[in-house]
Parts: C-alpha cells; sequence; structure tokens
C-alpha cells in the first residue's frame, strides 16, 4: 500500500461529512504550502500548447485552462488518492441516502478502471488562468456513466496581492425553488472539497436531490490561477 500524506490523514473527516451534507462544501484552509503553490503555478509556464485550452465564449467563459491529462503533478497524484479513500465513504452514502444502487470502490484506481471500462479515458483535473475580465461561468463537469459526486478545487494566487473580483461561487438549485448562491471565502493555498453536480438535501418529506453548479466571477485586476483536480474522467 502506497504511504498516505499526513496533512491529509489529520484532517477532521468527521466534520467535513458534516459540511458536505450541510452546504455542499467543506472549506480547507491552507491545505497546500507555499512551495505547492509555487510549483503547480509554474505548470502553466512549462505544459505543452496542446493541453492549453482558450476560453472566448459566453457559453465557456474566458481565460485559459491547462489539462493534466494522466500526468498529475506532485503533490496532486499522491492526493487524489488519498482523498478518493475517505470521500467514497461519502459517496456511497449519499447514493444510499438517494436510493442509487451504484457504490464506490475503496481505491481510486479500481474506480477508474470501471472510467475506462466505460469509455472515460480523458482526464479533466486542470488549472486555470484567468486574466482582466476573464471569468468561468456556472457549470458542473457530470457527463458518463461513471462520476463521482465531489471534487476539490484550490486557488494558487492571493486575492488580496494578486488580483481582485474572481470569487469561486456555487449555486444550489431546489425543486421548486430559487437558487442559492455561496461564495467561498478562498485564499491563496487553500483548498475546498466541493459537490460535483447533485447531493442529497433533507427537506421536511424526506431527501431529495439538488442540483450543484460552480464558477468564478469576472477578474476585475491582475491575474487568478486556480485549480480543479476530479476523480472521474470524461469520454
Amino acid at each position: 500500500m502506497t504511504s498516505r500524506d499526513a496533512r491529509i490523514e489529520r484532517l477532521d473527516w468527521a466534520d467535513i461529512a458534516d459540511q458536505l451534507d450541510i452546504e455542499g462544501y467543506a472549506l480547507l484552509p491552507g491545505l497546500l504550502d507555499a512551495d505547492a503553490v509555487r510549483g503547480l503555478k509554474r505548470q502553466t509556464e512549462i505544459m505543452s500548447a496542446a493541453r492549453r485550452v482558450p476560453l472566448a465564449s459566453d457559453d465557456v467563459g474566458s481565460g485559459e485552462l491547462f489539462y493534466f491529462a494522466a500526468n498529475l503533478p506532485a503533490p496532486l497524484h499522491a492526493w487524489r488518492a488519498d482523498f478518493y479513500r475517505h470521500l467514497a465513504f461519502v459517496a456511497n452514502r449519499w447514493n444510499e441516502t438517494l436510493a442509487i444502487g451504484a457504490r464506490y470502490p475503496e481505491e481510486l484506481g479500481d474506480f477508474l478502471r470501471r472510467n475506462r471500462e466505460a469509455g472515460q479515458t480523458q482526464g479533466q483535473s486542470h488549472l486555470s488562468r484567468l486574466g482582466v475580465d476573464d471569468y468561468l461561468p456556472l457549470h458542473q463537469r457530470s457527463a458518463g456513466e461513471q462520476v463521482f459526486p465531489l471534487q476539490i478545487v484550490a486557488l494558487l494566487s492571493d486575492p488580496e496581492e494578486d488580483f481582485q473580483g474572481g470569487q469561486f461561487v456555487m449555486t444550489e438549485q431546489r425543486p421548486r425553488m430559487q437558487s442559492r448562491p455561496m461564495v467561498l471565502p478562498l485564499g491563496r493555498g487553500d483548498a475546498a472539497i466541493i459537490g460535483t453536480a447533485e447531493r442529497p438535501f433533507k427537506g421536511a418529506r424526506g431527501y431529495y436531490r439538488v442540483n450543484l453548479k460552480h464558477a468564478v466571477s469576472r477578474v476585475r485586476s491582475g491575474e487568478r490561477i486556480g485549480l480543479e483536480l476530479f476523480f472521474h474522467d470524461a469520454r
């Protein structure tokens, strides 16, 4: 068995599960240290043009995405497996709550094997680089037979020094109700676990599904670099 990151193992996973159940996200302040932040930001300079996707439309936003594909850099490769081991428990409990028969295996490798069998082989984890007037619209990545209901996001720039605007926003749509907006107060090196697309919500008549999307508001000045880490691949 591979060694596990002590920072992830020391997290209060019972509290994280409670936050995810109540809000659909859980904040992880200071998860990435200064070295990890610098190393990941440097990826936007050294990644090949083939992995860079410019955004330039109202549908997909404005800015640049840098896809890792299967080659996740340190510390993301190990973190993906470590986080998955803890989050699979939450994901399975959510499925049970919503009467969904599918269950997620305990190890990420086994889940990715299911992805490949379903024709999902394209890595989705990426960095985003947003300059002045760039933004990411509300979106979710839930296409495919194999979708993990949780993902990781992180901020690699300092909102007090590097940019203004560019807030990370989530919305939650409950049946027959207005969308609930949420602004996650991320600083440099902060991360969050968020719902990918759906989660259970307890209403007056029991549990039902609510729909989740997330976005980054328009950057007013400077440059914002962020991270999205996914556990499922795309077709």
